[in-house]
């Protein structure tokens, strides 16, 4: 497991994109007996393997995208590495307990919403448990993210040169400023646990020339999917706003479906509390350390769903932390290295015990 996270934080890959990291995932749980669906539902880089015909389904997730210009600063390679050892660890018990184990290789975590594509074409059904472990700075147990939206924004307006002939353009670039500046000002009126941030990916062509076409990528967060919405409006009036001001014409579009805040299930929670503190983990980081559990995340969709957790396993790298290129130089080493043989312990066997209770076998 730990070649395997090794290999993919030496490759990363974008969303959508990791053909080599759900080749290398599905290679080898084809190799530990598992039968493995490539290209699953259509997705060329999602993975569906399972082994075993028990009542009881426990479902794996990897995810194993990375982020641009970051690489895997994100350890989604711990994440990969996790799931497919708790798998193979289950494997060897999986007739003697009555399970079914499967791991889901799901793309696109990052914004692209990997999960809830999968959802809408049936994945994940039925699990009786749904679980992966994140990495983060410090060891915090439950999941507690933010629902997202995220867009694609564009204005479109008319170049002209920018010296001669200023007043026969329409400034893209000048809407996307006032729509900037509009949300600035709108964070004093929004309620506490929201986020709104994104940047502008394209300005312009050249400094002599007024913008034709700008265009960014914006994330509006809220506790609920329910807040969200509100939240999402009140911010597209804004780029609205930019429009109205310079004549450019706005587009607003989705990247992905909005991102779901999480539904724990505590009893599962509790079984990898209980084991991960067998393993010498702790969960008594400082609350300003342990804030990676508020990041967004499609497995929240899965949550609504199935009984699910997500917890985060600490790396001991505070202050580095996710997103940072020196949190992606954490992700392979020896703290590692622990988290992947940590995590997977702790998920397998809080799947054995859950099975285990009452009135689940």
């Amino acid at each position: 497991m730990i070649a395997l996270s090794e290999r993919l934080h030496a490759h990363p890959e974008l969303g959508w994109q990791e053909h080599q990291a759900a080749e290398w995932t599905a290679d080898i749980l084809a190799a530990h007996g598992f039968e493995v669906t490539r290209n699953y539902l259509g997705f060329p880089t999602a993975i569906r393997a399972v082994v075993g015909t028990g009542r009881h389904r426990i479902g794996l997730m990897a995810e194993y995208d990375a982020l641009p210009g970051l690489g895997h600063a994100c350890g989604h390679n711990i994440i990969t590495a996790t799931s497919v050892g708790a798998a193979i660890a289950l494997a060897e018990v999986a007739a003697e307990r009555d399970l079914t184990i499967e791991v889901y290789g799901t793309p696109a975590e990052e914004g692209g919403g990997g999960k809830i594509e999968l959802l809408k074409k049936g994945a994940f059904a039925g699990l009786d448990l749904a679980m992966m472990a994140h990495p983060s700075p410090v060891d915090s147990a439950e999941a507690r993210p933010y629902a997202v939206a995220h867009s694609h924004v564009s204005y479109h307006g008319k170049s002209a040169h920018a010296a001669a002939y200023p007043h026969r353009g329409v400034n893209a670039n000048d809407a996307f400023v006032i729509a900037q500046v509009s949300i600035g000002l709108l964070r004093q009126q929004l309620p506490a646990g929201t986020r709104v941030h994104g940047l502008q990916t394209r300005g312009g062509e050249a400094p002599n020339a007024i913008p034709e076409t700008t265009e960014g990528r914006w994330y509006v967060r809220a506790e609920t999917l329910d807040e969200l919405q509100d939240l999402q409006e009140r911010v597209e009036r804004c780029f609205e706003a930019g429009a109205l001001a310079t004549g450019a014409e706005l587009n607003i579009s989705p990247e992905s479906e909005p991102y779901s805040e999480f539904r724990t299930d505590e009893r599962a929670l509790e079984l990898y509390v209980k084991h991960a503190r067998a393993l010498g983990r702790t969960f008594d980081a400082p609350p300003e350390q342990a804030t990676m559990n508020r990041a967004s995340t499609d497995m929240g969709n899965v949550s609504q769903v199935v009984p699910a957790i997500h917890p985060y396993i600490g790396l001991g790298c505070f202050p580095a932390s996710n997103h940072q290129p020196e949190f992606a130089a954490h992700c392979v080493g020896a703290a590692a290295n622990r988290a992947i043989t940590d995590g997977a312990t702790a998920l397998a066997l809080t799947a054995i015990d859950y099975i285990a209770e009452s009135g689940r076998s």
